[in-house]
C-alpha cells in the first residue's frame, strides 16, 4: 500500500500541492523543506515512484500545483492537467526540464513551469571524474580480480590524468566545477568559447578554443556539460566526433540529445575511443542496447546528480519555487503562466 504523507490536511482553505510520484532518495530531503510552506500551502505526497500516467492523473485531480519527481509528462497528460485540474504551476526536480515536459505546450496552456539550477554542479562534476578515473585506472575490474584471488593484474597499466589536456564542452556551472577539479589533478584545461565571458576563462585558468572541432581534436579527454535547449540540440555532430584522436576519453554527463542522433554510437563502434556515459538517447537503457556491447565503455544509469548534497539543494529550490508562485513572485521560472 502506498504511503501518503500530508501536511496541514485540516487547512482546506490553503491551496493543495501534490507530489504524485518521487524517488525514494528524495523523501526525507523534501520533507525537511515542507515547513517553509506552513500557512502557504498544504502538501500531499505519495511515497513511491511511478510513471503510470493513469495513476498520476488520478492523484493530481484536486491539486493546485504539481511537484514532478523525475518522470516524463507526456503531451496527453499535460493536456489533461490543463483541462481537468486547477494546476497552473509545475515544479520539476532538476535543470533539464525540456527533456521531460513539452515547454511550448505548457506555454500554450498558460501553465508555469519551474526548475532547479546549479544544485548538482559538484555532484555531476564529481561523477564525470568518477567515470574518467574508472576508464584510466579500472578500479572496478581490479577489485573484482583481487576478490577472485587474481593478484597478477593482466589488464595493462593505468593512465595518468596529470599533464593531459581536458576539453570541456559547456563552461557553465558544472563545466566550471569540472575545470577546477581538473586543475587539482594537474591537467591542462581548454573549453569551447561559445557565449562564455572572457573573465570566466581567466578566473578558471582555462584556455578558450573558438572552434568546437579544434577543441575536440586537441584534447586527451573530452567532457560534455552543455544544457539541452533548442540551440544545443544535436550541436555535437558526427563530423566533430570524427576528430577524436584514438585513445581520447569521451565523457557525457549532460544530455545525450546535445549530440547528433546516432553519431556517438557510430564513433564508439570503431573501438578506439574509451567512453564514460551517464545519459542516453533512451532511458532506461535495456541490456540489449547496442552501446552495452561496445568494449571500453563505462555506463551509469543517469545518477550523476544523485548525491546527498544535491538532493538537499534541489528540494530547497523546489519549495522556493512554490512559495514564490503563491506569493505572486518569480523564482526559477522556465515558462511563465502570464
Amino acid at each position: 500500500m502506498t504511503e501518503i504523507y500530508e501536511t496541514q490536511p485540516e487547512r482546506t482553505d490553503l491551496p493543495l500541492v501534490v507530489m504524485p510520484s518521487l524517488l525514494q532518495s528524495m523523501i526525507e530531503p523534501i520533507k525537511a523543506q515542507f515547513p517553509a510552506l506552513k500557512d502557504v500551502a498544504r502538501v500531499r505526497m505519495y511515497e513511491e515512484f511511478t510513471s503510470d500516467e493513469a495513476v498520476l492523473a488520478e492523484r493530481i485531480t484536486d491539486a493546485d500545483a504539481l511537484l514532478v519527481g523525475g518522470y516524463h509528462i507526456s503531451d496527453d497528460l499535460l493536456n489533461a492537467i490543463a483541462e481537468r485540474s486547477h494546476i497552473r504551476c509545475i515544479v520539476f526536480c532538476g535543470t533539464g526540464v525540456a527533456s521531460y515536459i513539452n515547454l511550448p505546450l505548457a506555454r500554450e496552456h498558460r501553465i508555469r513551469v519551474c526548475n532547479a539550477e546549479h544544485y548538482g554542479d559538484h555532484a555531476v562534476a564529481e561523477h564525470a571524474f568518477a567515470l574518467m578515473l574508472e576508464l584510466v585506472r579500472r578500479v572496478g575490474a581490479l577489485d573484482a580480480d583481487v576478490k577472485s584471488g587474481n593478484w597478477a593484474w593482466s589488464g595493462g597499466d593505468g593512465l595518468q590524468l596529470a599533464g593531459r589536456r581536458l576539453g570541456i564542452i559547456g563552461l557553465g556551472g558544472i563545466g566550471s566545477t569540472v575545470a577546477g577539479i581538473a586543475r587539482g589533478f594537474g591537467m591542462q584545461v581548454s573549453a569551447w568559447n561559445a557565449h562564455v565571458p572572457a573573465e570566466r576563462f581567466a578566473g578558471l585558468d582555462v584556455t578558450p578554443v573558438d572552434d568546437l572541432g579544434d577543441l575536440i581534436a586537441g584534447s586527451d579527454v573530452v567532457s560534455v556539460h552543455l544544457p539541452l535547449n533548442d540551440a544545443t540540440r544535436g550541436i555535437v555532430t558526427a563530423e566533430h566526433l570524427a576528430r577524436l584522436r584514438p585513445g581520447t576519453l569521451f565523457i557525457n554527463t549532460a544530455r545525450s540529445e546535445v549530440i547528433e542522433p546516432g553519431a556517438l554510437l557510430a564513433r564508439l563502434r570503431k573501438g578506439d575511443i574509451p567512453a564514460g556515459l551517464d545519459v542516453f538517447d533512451h532511458e532506461p537503457l535495456s541490456a540489449d542496447d547496442a552501446i552495452c556491447a561496445i568494449p571500453g565503455v563505462v555506463l551509469t544509469p543517469h545518477v550523476g546528480w544523485r548525491t546527498d548534497g544535491a538532493f538537499k539543494e534541489l528540494t530547497r529550490q523546489m519549495i522556493a519555487c512554490l512559495t514564490a508562485y503563491f506569493a505572486g513572485e518569480d523564482y526559477n521560472v522556465v515558462v511563465s503562466e502570464r
